[in-house]
């Protein structure tokens, strides 16, 4: 679980600078875009792996929850949770769950349409078709704001599942394992919020 979490954070940065290169320059973004798109690598062994690490991260999100849930047959007295754990550490199942629903849009909104464009309809390719079909998927103010709170999920999620990542995976220092933390709380804070403004921005920029 911890190991595919770390893998996933490392996926979504690159994914978060790829994706702001779209604010910064149009031909840039294409450019990327349609080496990622194209690249056999990419394509065939990094792509898989991917969609792999997502599901079985998620899978595993809920054999943990269930056996949690199931550990104790007898429910407490008093069940005073602020004692033991965080309420991120609480909602992690729920904000999982909303970011489980999101990439379902995003592979709805770009992954489907991407593999129906090369591999169903075998449409030529367009080397500069990428900016154009992203900044269109933010036309619509309602997908946007679905996209927005679906960040603030990830935001939440991340703010106990990073540190507790490396915890997990046997990092724990007194000297370093605070500056993770930190870096943490940064990361959490700062990718989620780059991409909403992504998604705004282009929303603004064609209204």
């Amino acid at each position: 679980m911890a190991l595919s979490a770390l893998f996933l954070i490392i996926f979504l940065l690159q994914h978060f600078l790829i994706n702001f290169t779209s604010v910064i320059s149009e031909k840039t973004f294409n450019e990327i875009s349609h080496f990622m798109g194209t690249n056999v690598l990419v394509q065939f062994v990094l792509q898989p792996i991917l969609i792999f690490g997502v599901i079985f991260h998620f899978i595993m999100g809920f054999i943990l929850e269930a056996k949690n849930r199931s550990a104790r047959d007898v429910k407490y007295a008093m069940y005073k949770g602020n004692a033991n754990s965080s309420p991120l550490s609480r909602g992690m199942i729920y904000s999982g769950l909303v970011v489980l629903f999101f990439i379902g849009l995003h592979f709805y909104d770009f992954w489907i349409p991407e593999i129906a464009h090369k591999y169903i309809e075998f449409k030529p390719e367009d080397p500069n078709r990428y900016y154009a079909e992203t900044v269109h998927k933010f036309a619509d103010p309602l997908r946007v704001a679905i996209y927005s709170l679906s960040f603030v999920a990830l935001a939440l999620h991340l703010m106990h599942g990073f540190a507790s990542a490396f915890q997990s995976s046997g990092v724990n220092h007194r000297k370093y394992s605070p500056l993770i933390s930190k870096l943490g709380k940064i990361y959490s804070i700062a990718i989620p919020a780059g991409f909403i403004f992504i998604a705004v921005f282009h929303y603004l920029n064609q209204h």
